[in-house]
């Protein structure tokens, strides 16, 4: 009996891409000898993306199609797509053509030699130098903060085996930062290294909200770090505060006529004080905002309509 291969793409308003995508991953399975299911998981596409899908799914019924009837994010999304598929192996692939198709049959040679998670990890990049450096020291940063050994230059694309799927099942975690998710269950974790090319298409849904969305995810999923840090601030702004005040307290007793605190210092302090003490609430309220998100267990998405499935 053969294997069967299971390829999830998330997407949303990619109809520049979405049939490119299709027709060459379809492609691409014919060349190995793997039963296989293409299941795309769209986030309620404003575009023409779904109807372009729905034409394909008439011709292909290996292509199966989950539409969600809102748009639930690029975090919940992909994961949930994950956990509908039924192959023995899951491989996570973009819609934007940057996870190169010709990195399938590679997956796939490094799952039948024994790796239960084989996954892309970006040698070189055509996007903007800027946003790459500022990604990589970024996740650099993840990395030296983690508990767990979290992977840099890494989307999540790749390659899972069904015992991984599984395992991410069990956790059902509702906002689950994949990636970090993947290092928790296993360190054995074969990387390949690729050349990420530009998108071919329209044009990236990422911006400073969802970088931050996921960046801070990754921290309060796999840090305790930062807490610890608030902690230590506290303390040393609280022992420098008591100092200031003794100084300032007996410079007045023993120089009660000639003293004057002044302004100037109880602004600066007054402002120093309260600004750190809003960063810390800030950081504090994610960390409050991820357990109110884990005790309401709502599901990853809602569907609204399936497509080829039995």
């Amino acid at each position: 009996m053969k294997k069967k291969i299971s390829i999830v793409t998330p997407t949303y308003n990619e109809e520049t891409n979405v049939e490119k995508l299709c027709l060459l991953i379809a492609k691409e399975m014919k060349k190995i000898n793997y039963e296989y299911e293409h299941i795309v998981i769209d986030n309620c596409s404003t575009d023409s993306t779904v109807s372009i899908l729905k034409k394909l799914a008439i011709s292909d019924k290996n292509l199966k199609i989950i539409i969600n009837s809102r748009n639930f994010g690029h975090i919940k999304s992909p994961v949930h797509g994950i956990l509908q598929a039924n192959g023995d192996a899951v491989i996570l692939m973009s819609s934007d053509l940057q996870d190169p198709i010709s990195l399938i049959p590679v997956y796939v040679e490094e799952w039948e030699k024994g790796n239960k998670v084989v996954m892309a990890q970006k040698a070189s990049s055509d996007e903007d130098i800027k946003i790459n450096f500022i990604r990589r020291s970024f996740y650099k940063i993840i990395k030296y903060i983690s508990e767990v050994p979290l992977l840099t230059n890494t989307t999540g694309a790749g390659l899972y085996d069904r015992k991984i799927v599984e395992e991410i099942r069990n956790i059902n975690d509702p906002y689950p930062y994949f990636r970090g998710l993947v290092s928790e269950i296993t360190s054995e974790i074969k990387l390949i290294p690729f050349h990420q090319p530009k998108r071919v298409g329209g044009y990236t849904k990422n911006n400073f909200y969802t970088l931050y969305d996921i960046g801070v995810l990754g921290i309060i999923k796999h840090s305790k770090l930062p807490l610890r840090i608030m902690t230590f601030i506290g303390l040393v702004t609280s022992f420098l505060s008591l100092i200031v005040a003794s100084v300032f307290f007996f410079k007045k007793l023993f120089n009660w006529e000639s003293f004057e605190v002044g302004i100037a210092p109880l602004i600066i302090g007054f402002f120093f004080i309260a600004s750190i003490q809003i960063f810390l609430l800030g950081f504090i309220g994610e960390y409050v905002m991820s357990i109110l998100t884990q005790t309401r267990r709502l599901p990853l998405v809602v569907e609204k309509e399936r497509i080829n499935f039995e």
